[in-house]
This record gives structure tokens, C-alpha cells and sequence, in this order.
């Protein structure tokens, strides 16, 4: 499994609305960032019940980090016209974690199929250029027990660290009692690199233990 993805440039629920016009008809996009197949058919069917008049919903999602959940629906348009169409902007642009919904109002000129297959996927790349991506990494959580007194420049220190390789490192939290014990999230592969940052910020009297994993926004 990959270490990072790209998703759109949301928070979860968040995303963009755009309407393109060609011939007439009305082509309304709703992109969103969701967690699960749940959350994306929720905003398939918030879109079919806003847009009650239109007669065409046609949506695509991908989920997951590795991309592994994919389906598209052409919802009474001509087969293979809409959803497939739809979903392939999606992965050509490597993005997960995203659904996105295309309502049609018939503008009365049909487009044919080739013009109903550029116009689904033109709705489309218009909404992801619109919002934007966003990278997310899979990131090691380190806990560093940090005696009080010397707390204030180790924290400044790691909220401005950035390690040779590039990456930022995050500071999660602190969580405060007789020591200060300061939470960071690095990327999985730069454990040696941020080990030997933090020693060289302490005169090696810090140490991290690693604590877990998650997925992080990388903006």
C-alpha cells in the first residue's frame, strides 16, 4: 500500500459545486470528500433529492487509500456515457477518498454520445481544477517525554521543524503533567532522519517512542 494519496483540497464533507452549459443543458457538479461508501451514496442521494427535477444523477466515487473501492452509475443515461467517464477524471487524476455527482437538466439539443461522454467528463475536471487536491500521508505517531523546564524552546523547535528530506513535522499535542509529553506525526520512512534531528535539538537528551499510525492532511 501506498504512503500518501491525493484527495481533494477539503476537510471531510467539504468539496465545491459547479454548473457548465452546453447546448443548453445544464450540467450541475457536486464534488465532495467522504470516508466511505456510506458518506458518498448519502451525497448521491442529498443531490437527487435537492435536484428532484432533473432526470439524471449521474455520480463515480473512489475510496480508500489504495483506491480499491471504485463505482460509477450512469443513472439513465445512454450506458457507459456518464459514470464510466465520470470515475476515469477521477483516477487519471490519482484522486481518493471522493465523490462526485453530475445532475443533468435536458436543455431540449441532444449531445449524442461522444458529446455526453466529454460533457460528464468535462463537469468533472471543471469541479477538481475548481477545488484543488491535497496530499495525505500515512504518518508514524511519536510520543517525546519532555522535562518541563525546557519545554517551551523543544516545542518551538518541533513546530519548526522541517527534516532534510522535505517533510514538515506536525506536532499532534501535548498532553502536560510532571513532564510534558509532546506528540509529532513524521512520515513512516523518516524515522532515522527525525531521530537525528531531535537529537541534535537536545544535545541528545531526547528520545521518541513510536505510538501508532495515521492518515495526515499535508497542505
Amino acid at each position: 500500500m501506498s504512503e500518501s494519496y491525493l484527495t481533494i483540497d477539503a476537510d471531510l464533507g467539504g468539496g465545491v459545486e459547479v454548473e457548465l452549459e452546453i447546448k443548453r443543458s445544464r450540467f450541475l457538479t457536486t464534488l465532495r470528500r467522504v470516508e466511505d461508501e456510506a458518506s458518498a451514496r448519502a451525497i448521491i442521494d442529498e443531490n437527487r433529492s435537492r435536484y428532484h427535477a432533473a432526470r439524471h444523477h449521474c455520480s463515480a466515487f473512489v475510496l480508500g487509500p489504495d483506491g480499491r473501492t471504485a463505482r460509477s452509475s450512469d443513472d439513465g443515461e445512454p450506458a457507459g456515457t456518464a459514470g464510466i467517464p465520470m470515475l476515469g477524471v477521477l483516477t487519471s487524476n490519482a484522486l481518493r477518498d471522493v465523490v462526485a455527482v453530475v445532475t443533468r437538466y435536458f436543455g431540449g439539443i441532444k449531445l449524442g454520445a461522444g458529446g455526453l461522454v466529454r460533457a460528464y467528463s468535462e463537469a468533472v475536471a471543471q469541479a477538481i481544477t475548481t477545488v484543488g487536491t491535497r496530499r495525505v500521508e500515512l504518518r508514524a505517531l511519536l510520543t517525546i517525554e519532555v522535562p518541563l523546564a525546557t519545554i517551551g524552546p523543544i516545542e518551538a523547535a518541533l513546530r519548526d521543524l522541517r527534516l532534510p528530506s522535505g517533510p514538515i513535522v506536525i506536532v499532534e499535542g501535548i498532553d502536560w503533567g510532571e513532564t510534558a509529553v509532546v506528540t509529532v506525526a513524521i512520515p513512516v520512512a523518516a524515522r532515522d532522519e527525525f531521530d537525528a534531528a531531535l537529537a541534535s535539538l537536545s544535545a541528545g537528551a531526547l528520545t521518541a517512542s513510536v505510538v501508532g499510525q495515521r492518515w495526515v492532511d499535508v497542505r
